[in-house]
């Protein structure tokens, strides 16, 4: 028997929707806030999120506990602005 429409994802006890997307919840670590999940026509995908490297000597992790951040002090404006570029770009993938 065929579905008429795309199919739900299960996800643990979950079920999400077509293109619906999702932190997932791992017991027992909790949401994992830098894993997203999606469905895609009853197949479940994840992606950790990709973290450009910092490029300065000690990175911190306030903004975005994902990835770790140059502080302002720490680098050149030029190495910032590269920085938030890769960053926009591997969230876009």
């Amino acid at each position: 028997m065929q579905a008429d429409g795309p199919r739900a994802c299960r996800f643990g006890r979950r079920w999400y929707l077509n293109n619906e997307s999702w932190h997932p919840s791992v017991p027992p670590f909790g949401e994992m806030k830098c894993i997203l999940c999606w469905c895609v026509s009853g197949e479940t995908h994840c992606q950790r999120q990709e973290c450009p490297p910092a490029a300065c000597a000690s990175p911190a992790r306030r903004d975005n506990p994902c990835c770790a951040k140059c502080r302002a002090l720490d680098a050149t404006p030029d190495v910032q602005e590269k920085v938030h570029d890769a960053r926009a770009e591997a969230w876009s993938h």
